[in-house]
């Protein structure tokens, strides 16, 4: 049983590459505190968005995870 991570924009750089796949577990707070440290303190950045199976989330404590669940992570966009 597993969840699929997705990395994108400056994140993937961070982790190494644009997908991962981690077990299962309780939240998306309990996934990132799961991963090395340097990762997990850029997903947690204050502007970082991210969407469990294609909907945005504001709230890691909410969606309950199952396996094969999706969970990307959206760096800020910047621009003009």
């Amino acid at each position: 049983m597993s969840l699929n991570l997705v990395f994108l924009g400056r994140l993937e750089d961070v982790a190494g590459s644009g997908k991962l796949s981690v077990p299962v577990l309780p939240c998306i707070d309990a996934v990132i505190d799961s991963l090395e440290p340097s990762l997990g303190q850029a997903l947690k950045a204050p502007r970082v968005k991210l969407a469990v199976n294609g909907i945005l989330v504001q709230d890691t404590d909410a969606p309950v995870l199952k396996d094969g669940d999706e969970i990307a992570f959206l760096p800020p966009v910047s621009g003009g």
